[in-house]
């Protein structure tokens, strides 16, 4: 399939509403679409720009689901947004939008609505967020990753896909992984990452657990920018971030203890990885709650409640996640590869009738 049209990417405010549209994007591109973003200061903006995609900024109010003064305030910002992508999209002409929700995604989808441009929208968590549901009552085609996901949505224009995976993270080389850690094939790699901003509680219980794990395991942290914690030691290595050595690094993991963001979790299925899930519920919606229920119920992955985190739930979780590893394994596998992005580039460029 190659083709000469435009797609307009967006979504944004979190890591997690913008990695999906970049590991789709190569696709995109490969298609013969023309690839640009529309997005907000947020972090979108420094993730699409370092990826050499074409970025233009709109004004972008956040969408609570709770009373607050603020809210009067962002809706100005949103009408500001609307009117602003009314205006550059009115210029660009993109033939359909792509959306992975987000604040600034609203206001975009919705002047791509009004100008007759087809939207696609992709919901990667169990449950659609509040800027998703807005989106679907405007959307030609809802997309979504959970099974279960089709609850929420219009089945009349709604299909199940897997969530867009970074082809470079399958092609990760485990020595090269190891040599970057410092570490040797004697002992196995366990990989503890909190999510893109980090997660001080995970990194709390880490730190008083590491003495009586750090003969057992050689343990890669990604402990989030400024979130590093005061250890040394042979078989243990921290970095607050990692960009192109992700890939080897995923390559040398044998377990993994992680939130439950939808990106996150897919990325670890498609590797195969044995995942011990710690969905994020202080201050939560609950999305990443019912993340990892789905994946503990088919097998996929153990998890921890949050709530009943501690130095010892976590030592005798991870032994659980060592001595069930084969066994998760192989339900693991019986998804195959769980990457959806031709599956999303095909039905795109159907919603333009190419």
């Amino acid at each position: 399939m190659k083709i000469k049209k435009t797609i307009a990417l967006t979504g944004g405010g979190t890591a997690g509403h913008v990695m999906p549209n970049l590991a789709l994007a190569p696709d995109l591109a490969k298609a013969g679409f023309e690839v640009i973003y529309i997005g907000s200061d947020g972090v979108e903006r420094s993730l699409v720009e370092k990826a050499g995609i074409k970025f233009f900024r709109v004004s972008s109010g956040k969408l609570r689901r709770y009373f607050s003064w603020e809210n009067l305030k962002d809706i100005f910002k949103v009408l500001l947004g609307f009117f602003q992508a009314i205006a550059l999209i009115s210029r660009l002409r993109p033939d359909a939008v792509f959306s992975k929700g987000g604040f600034v995604a609203v206001p975009v989808c919705l002047a791509a609505k009004v100008l007759g441009i087809p939207v696609v929208s992709h919901e990667s968590d169990y449950s659609p967020g509040l800027a998703n549901r807005i989106i679907a009552k405007f959307a030609r085609k809802l997309l979504y990753s959970f099974p279960e996901t089709k609850n929420f949505l219009p089945e009349s224009k709604s299909e199940r896909v897997d969530t867009p995976i970074r082809a470079e993270l399958l092609k990760g080389d485990r020595n090269r992984g190891l040599s970057l850690c410092g570490f040797s094939s004697s002992l196995p790699v366990l990989l503890f990452m909190g999510g893109s901003q980090g997660a001080q509680r995970l990194n709390d219980a880490l730190f008083e657990l590491l003495p009586e794990i750090v003969d057992q395991f050689q343990i890669v942290h990604l402990s989030g920018k400024g979130k590093s914690i005061p250890f040394t030691h042979r078989h243990y290595k921290s970095f607050e971030f990692l960009g192109n050595e992700l890939p080897d690094v995923f390559a040398a993991t044998d377990f993994v203890v992680c939130r439950a963001g939808a990106n996150s979790i897919f990325e670890m299925l498609a590797l195969k990885i044995p995942m011990l899930l710690i969905p994020l519920e202080i201050g939560s919606r609950g999305d990443q709650i019912l993340n990892a229920k789905s994946f503990e119920s088919r097998g996929w992955a153990l998890t921890l409640s949050e709530l009943k985190l501690s130095k010892e739930s976590l030592r005798d979780s991870i032994a659980l996640l060592v001595s069930k590893a084969d066994e998760i394994k192989q339900a693991q596998k019986s998804v195959g590869v769980a990457s959806g992005n031709s599956k999303i580039v095909e039905i795109i460029a159907n919603s333009i009738g190419v």
